[in-house]
């Protein structure tokens, strides 16, 4: 028998979430840092303090084998188009969008995670003047920070200079982010602070 949790999230056992993995998937790097801030968006949507959502990825479905009614399983589908950010929503009548990534780089952050497609979709945020800035979190020390979207896009324009934003840099002009149980990653905290006057 299976038991959920009331937010749906299905209970594991001590066993299932101690198993380790039997190999590691490449593709899903970030992802748990992206759970984390969904966790955050649902306790912030449940408070009523703002509603943000995760973007869904744009794919065209192709081949499709339905073995059963009831278990339709997707055998082939490409992306119809580059997606922008991760996030969007609104904050306190203001339109929110960001980008969420995580590396386990100790010393800096490889603009190479970073698309082109989506610094100008954050330099059309930016012109609109929306809150748009990018969450990085490094993975060994679990620190959290924002970047503003100006600073991400004059570093991302200085690519000849450097193809990375040393972490002292991220230290100097981002902003820590508080993380805790909940939420998990209280990244409007941050905002608060410096888009919301």
């Amino acid at each position: 028998m299976s038991i959920q949790y009331p937010n749906g999230k299905r209970y594991r056992t001590k066993q299932e979430i101690n198993k380790p993995s039997a190999s590691i998937a490449y593709g899903g790097r970030g992802m748990s840092f992206e759970a984390d801030i969904d966790e955050s968006n649902q306790f912030y949507l449940m408070k009523e303090k703002a509603v943000i959502h995760k973007k869904p990825t744009p794919i065209q479905i192709v081949q499709v084998d339905y073995p059963k009614r009831s278990a339709a399983v997707i055998k082939e589908a490409y992306f119809k188009q580059a997606s922008t950010t991760d996030y969007n929503g609104v904050y306190k009548g203001r339109y929110i969008d960001f980008e969420a990534k995580e590396t386990k780089n100790k010393t800096s952050f490889p603009l190479q995670n970073i698309h082109s497609h989506q610094v100008d979709h954050m330099r059309t945020v930016v012109q609109q003047h929306g809150i748009c800035f990018l969450l990085i979190r490094f993975f060994y020390t679990k620190e959290v920070y924002l970047l503003d979207a100006t600073m991400l896009i004059s570093f991302y324009d200085n690519q000849k200079e450097r193809k990375s934003i040393k972490k002292a840099d991220i230290e100097t002009y981002g902003h820590i982010v508080h993380t805790g149980y909940q939420p998990f990653v209280d990244y409007l905290r941050t905002v608060d602070e410096l888009y919301i006057k």
